[in-house]
This record gives C-alpha cells, structure tokens and sequence, in this order.
C-alpha cells in the first residue's frame, strides 16, 4: 500500500502573457505600444513556522516490506543512542520549555496543583500474618514509602524508602510483595523509572536487605511466595544486550529461588516461550501445592498449565491450551476456580476438581450475564468476589464457592472500585472506592459478616459539589453506542464555549472506570469541562467491546473517538476550536490518528508515550509482544491495515494542524522514544498550522516520573498549553 502522496506548499507559478493588437495606421513610422501584460497571479508567501524549529533533515530512505515501498525520511531519529539525535532531542526539549515557561496560566496551574498534590495519600494495605503493610506519601512529600504495623494499631514502621536510594530521585519503587508471613519482602528497584527492574529481599524486623538474594532482569515479574516464606517463583528475563534484542521477550522463563542461594542457581521450573509475542507468568497457591503457569496470547486468549508441587515425581498438566479464550485461574481448598470468556464474551465462571481437569468435567458455578461484564475476580475469605461493570461502573458482588450470591457490596455512588486485597484464609479485605466527585476512600470489610469500616479517606482542599457527572452517548460510524463521562461545573453554558479537554485510550482490554484525580481540579476551576471516552479496544462491554477495536478493525477506536468529539458540540460543550485532546501510550496512537485524520475536529492536541509508526514498531522496545494486538508488519494483510492508519505516514505537507505537544520519557524502555521524535519532525516539516512542541521528562519511563514536583511540573504545562489554544492566546 502506498503513502498518500504528500501536497507541496504552493509557491505560485508567474506567467507573462503578451497580446498583440492591432497594428497602428502607417500615417507615420511610430514605435509599435507596448504589449499589454495580463495580471499575474500573486506569489503565495512561503510559510513562516510558528517557532524557529531545530533542523531536522529529511531523506528519502524507504523501507521495502515485501514489495511495498514505505517511506521512513526520518529513519536516522531511531538511534536514540546518537550524539547527533542527543543534540536534537535537547533543543528540541529546550525549544518546547522556553515555549510553555511563558504561557499565560502557567505559573497558576502549577500553584494550585502543588496545593493538591502534596497532600497525604495512602494506598490500599496488604496483610500478612499479623503485619499490615501499606504506602503512604507524606504531605509535602516527593514519593511513596512503604510502611509496617503489627497488629491493628501497632506503631508505625519505616520500611523501604526510595528517595534514599538515588541522590536525583531517580530510582522508583518497582512490584512490591510480602511473605504470608510478614517476615519479609520481596521488592524491585527501577532505575530512572523504567521497566528494568532488579530484585531485592528485605526482613522486616530487622529492616536488613539481603546481599544474596539479588536479582536483575525481574521488571516484569511476578513474586510468588511459598507458605513458608522460604523462596518464591518469579519470571526472568536474560540480561540487556548491545543493541537491544527485539526478542528478548521470547527468552523470559519460570524460575524458583530459595533465599540466601546464588540467584544464578535458580532452577527453571517452565522454559521460556521462544515467542515474543507470547507472555509467562507462574502464581503459586496458598496452600503452596499447586503451581499455575499462564502462556498468553496476546489479549484475547491464553494456555493454563498446572503442576502438582506434592506429587512424587511433578510434571505439567495441561487445564486448557489452543482456545481461542482467556482463563484466569485461583485455588482454593484443593479446587480451581476458572474465569473465562470462552463462549461467554461477559466472562463467567467454573469450579473444576483437579482429579478431573478435562474440560468436560468443568462446573460451571456463575454464569454469564448479558447485563453486564465481570471484569474482576479473586477469592477472599473463601468467598468469590466477583467486580461487574454495569454502564462502565462497578456493581460488586459476593458469592459463594458453588457460585451463590451472598450479597451485593452496596457503594456510596456510580464508581469503581480497585486495589481489593485479601487472602483465601483471612476473614479481612481491603478494597477502594472513588468516583469522579467522590475522593478515595479505602473500606476494610468482614467477608464473613460484611460488617465495612473506613480505613482511609483522601482530603484534599477541593469542594466537589461545585461540579456535575454525566454519562452521555455517541453514536459512531458504524451506529455503535459509545459511552463518555462529562465532568463540569454545574452552571455550564450550553453554548459550545466551553474548552474541554478530552482524553482516550481505547485497547488492551483495558476498561477506563470513573476514578478520582486531584488533578482534574485545577482545569474543572479554570471554567473548563473533562471527558472521559469508552472506545472500543478497551473492556467496558465484554470481549466483543475489545475485539471490535483491534487489528484490522482499530479504525473503529478512532472513529468511535471523533464520534464522542462530535457529540460534545451537538450537545453544546464545545466546538472544535474549543477542544484539547490528550491519550498516552496506545491513547498516543489515538492522538497521531486523530490529529492526521480528523485536524479540524480538535484545536489542540497532547500525546503523551505513544506508538506512531506502525510499519516499525515491533523492531524496537518491546514492540512485538503487541503483535497479538495490532498485526504484523510482516504479514502483508496486517501491513496494508496498519498503513491505513499509522500517524507518521499520513501527515501531509501543507496541512493547518492543531498545535501538538508531544511528551516523551527520556527513559521509556516499552514504546521507544523513536516514535515520537521522528513524529514531531514530520510534523514540523508538514504543518502550517500552531507549534508544534517536544517536551522531554528526564529520569522518567513509560509510566512517567514517581516524583510529585515532576508531575506537578508536567500537568501545568500541559493544561496552559491546551487553555492557551483554546483561549487562542
């Protein structure tokens, strides 16, 4: 497939014309007039950027992907090892602070967010034996600590402190788990917050941290313990090679390690895959019998093996393998308990006996409902807790192990509920609950008597009820109702004046719920609105609701994208020149979609750690896991669907863009960096519309920096960026 053919700026072509008309009378020799010349067409002025841009060469490198020609002109800009890429990135970055430090709003957006940023927040606690082990964030503070108590109201105990562990703040806070015991914990270091994470044990009692038990290569593993606290299972991957292996991902395996043993001993309990767009995890159950390996498919189906850690001689059994389904398997008191959406696109599910593991020995205990999607699943006190999506709010219930309903969790508005920790054997659960006007509160709940305390309330100097929640819908292109949050003030004009900002995300399974965000605050206070879209790709309505919004059908994400835009000037919130978008990661392709297929839709746009270019994004990072996902550019088919859509080859010369500020992590070792640096060139070569802006946050990987000030920093740049557009400042 071939890239839509770029259109020169046009420059203006002047042409004489010279007419001759009719010859003088010969009275006398004269000199013949002169011919008249026809007006010339004026010579449009070369476009002038908005700002002086660093330089960027452009080159005619094309990638050849089996017989289609793909051009690639800023293929130098992958080396994000180069001295000369350094140099452009740092004016780049340069270029974009001096930009946003001279904002009107600026300097007051950061004041505020700093008056609700730093302020004490607590995470939902874990326990273990008699210990209770929590994160909490000081007010005033830069990062989250892990604390320890013993007992209900035992003192309070430092644990793990990160800002000790680099002198820039640099260093963050990985997976994190305790023993069944609370002797000790098991956590991951990431350095300048990356993925890349090395493992580490501390005893809690003595706040001791073993100098054995040392384990790189663990940032995206698990930690299993076993009942004795003695070892744990975890996933491994080999060592970071020069230049990184694409495959490296492929290589990752099931390990145990005994503590106080040589990490590089540690058995291999299940191979590696072999296949980088497959993914291993191992979990080891309560009772320490019975371990479960899960092999993914990508998003949308998986393999479930299990091994009977008391058998004389254990060897790998297989649950299920080659269903076009996923399963999610939890143990409890000697039976498997199965959530699937195999057949049930709403998920639902089974009680298998492991003496009879085949598939047509399976219970099924709680079926699927048409009415709404079970999107969690866990045991806690020997009860199943089953999380329900209803509308895109959670509807929690609990039931018995034969799959009877106990009770509904009744919840103090539409929301979400997260975070719910417990254990098979313990009577206590944790759970939080927020929505987008109710602040954070975490509950601790007799699963037993279903007697509910408040653990934990967020305070922050915010007064919610100056502000209104509905749900609205779209309808998008091909007739799908789209759902979208709105969050405004009460007395909001209906004249399409309002600016708004608009975020999405739309893949991966993955549901965006209502939650609570200090962050919203500062933007709802400054007369603006927010929304929230419910794409396709993501979970809200089931399998189906993900399945509809990937491969060769993503360009229902983006459509059902422009829809909610649409909407929002039809009901009198915005129009177009009053409209900032914002997506990051797989949003981030949303964003370079949105701004090259629908510019006139949006006045602004920010696009945070994204994917643009399509054709190449399985050579670099961890690009291939997400093959699964989006296709193949290896397979002709996939590469004619992602060509359709991939930003970076469809922006067009000439074009009045929206101003685009894109926001990279100097450090994002899952969607490499290269996207947006070669995005931003194309953009700045093409455009004839607003700025178009790099703004780069040192020391910070995907999931951003874990530093307060650095947050703080970042969201006041990007809301006076957005407010500025849409002021027309």
């Amino acid at each position: 497939m071939k890239r839509p053919a770029s259109l020169a700026l046009f420059l203006g072509l002047v042409t004489t014309v010279a007419c001759g008309g009719e010859a003088p009378a010969p009275v006398a020799p004269q000199p013949p007039p002169p011919p008249p010349v026809a007006s010339a067409p004026p010579v449009a002025p070369a476009f002038v950027p908005p700002l002086p841009y660093p330089d960027a060469r452009r080159e005619d490198t094309v990638d050849d992907m089996h017989g289609v020609k793909v051009p690639n002109p800023y293929h130098w800009l992958e080396d994000g090892k180069s001295d000369e890429v350094g140099k452009w990135v740092d004016a780049e970055n340069s270029l974009a602070r001096d930009y946003l430090a001279k904002l009107p709003e600026r300097d007051a957006f950061a004041a505020r967010m700093k008056e609700l940023f730093y302020v004490e927040r607590v995470l939902v606690p874990i326990r273990r034996g008699n210990r209770l082990f929590y994160r909490r964030r000081e007010a005033g503070k830069e990062k989250f600590l892990v604390y320890w108590r013993e007992g209900a109201s035992g003192q309070e105990k430092l644990l793990l402190d990160p800002t000790q562990w680099s002198t820039d703040g640099s260093a963050a806070l990985g997976r994190w788990e305790p023993s069944y015991d609370g002797k000790r914990v098991a956590y991951t270091v990431k350095e300048n917050n990356a993925d890349e994470a090395t493992l580490y044990v501390v005893d809690v009692a003595t706040n001791k941290k073993s100098a054995v038990d040392v384990i790189p290569g663990t940032g995206f593993s698990g930690i299993s313990w076993t009942p004795a606290g003695d070892g744990f299972y975890y996933e491994r991957l080999p060592p970071v090679s020069t230049p990184p292996d694409p495959n490296r991902t492929a290589h990752k395996d099931v390990r145990f390690h005994k503590l106080g043993t040589d990490p590089a001993k540690d058995a291999i309990v299940h191979a590696e895959t072999g296949d980088p767009t497959k993914q291993i995890g191992a979990s080891l159950s309560r009772d320490g019998r019975w371990l479960v390996v899960e092999i993914d498919r990508g998003w949308t189906s998986n393999d479930v093996y299990v091994q009977d850690l008391r058998a004389k001689n254990p060897t790998w059994q297989t649950l299920v393998e080659g269903k076009d389904a996923l399963y999610s398997v939890s143990v409890d008191r000697g039976r498997f308990f199965v959530q699937t959406n195999e057949g049930a696109p709403n998920y639902r599910v089974f009680r298998v006996d492991p003496a009879h593991m085949d598939r047509a020995a399976w219970q099924e205990i709680v079926p699927e409902r048409k009415d709404a999607t079970l999107q969690g699943f866990g045991i806690v006190g020997h009860r199943l807790a089953l999380d329900y999506l209803k509308d895109v709010t959670s509807h929690p219930e609990l039931h018995d192990e034969d799959g009877k309903l106990v009770r509904e969790l009744p919840l103090p508005a539409l929301g979400s509920i997260g975070g719910v920790s417990g254990d098979p054997d313990s009577d206590v659960v944790y759970y939080s609950f927020e929505t987008f006007t109710f602040p954070t509160v975490i509950y601790e709940e007799s699963v037993a008597t279903g007697k509910r305390s408040t653990w934990y309330q967020l305070k922050v100097p915010i007064d919610p009820t100056k502000y209104a929640v509905d749900q609205l819908f779209a309808t998008s292109k091909d007739g799908t109702r789209v759902p979208f949050f709105l969050v405004h003030a009460k007395d909001m004009p209906h004249d399409g004046s309002t600016p708004t900002y608009l975020e999405g995300y739309g893949g991966f399974q993955i549901a965006n719920t209502p939650f609570f965000a200090t962050s919203l605050y500062p933007w709802l206070e400054h007369g603006g609105a927010w929304v929230m879209a419910n794409l396709r790709g993501g979970s809200e309505y089931g399998e189906e609701w993900h399945r509809h919004g990937m491969l060769h059908e993503k360009q229902h994400v983006f459509d059902d994208f422009f829809a909610v835009a649409e909407e929002l000037a039809k009901q009198g919130v915005a129009r177009a020149d009053k409209l900032a978008i914002y997506g990051g990661s797989n949003g981030g392709l949303l964003m370079g979609a949105a701004i090259t297929q629908r510019p006139e839709l949006f006045a602004a746009v920010l696009c945070e750690a994204p994917l643009l270019d399509m054709a190449r994004y399985p050579q670099v990072g961890i690009g291939k896991v997400w093959i699964p996902e989006y296709g193949s550019p290896d397979d002709p088919g996939d590469l004619t669907a992602l060509l359709a859509y991939s930003p970076y080859h469809h922006v067009t010369k000439g074009t009045k863009y929206p101003p685009l500020l894109m926001l990279t992590p100097d450090s994002d070792d899952r969607v490499d960096p290269m996207h947006a640096r070669k995005f931003v060139a194309e953009m700045q070569w093409a455009s004839t519309g607003g700025p178009v802006l790099m703004r780069v946050e040192k020391h910070s990987g995907h999931g951003g920096a874990d530093l307060v000030k650095a947050n703080v920093e970042k969201i006041a740049d990007e809301y006076a960026f957005a407010l500025a557009q849409l002021r027309g400042h």
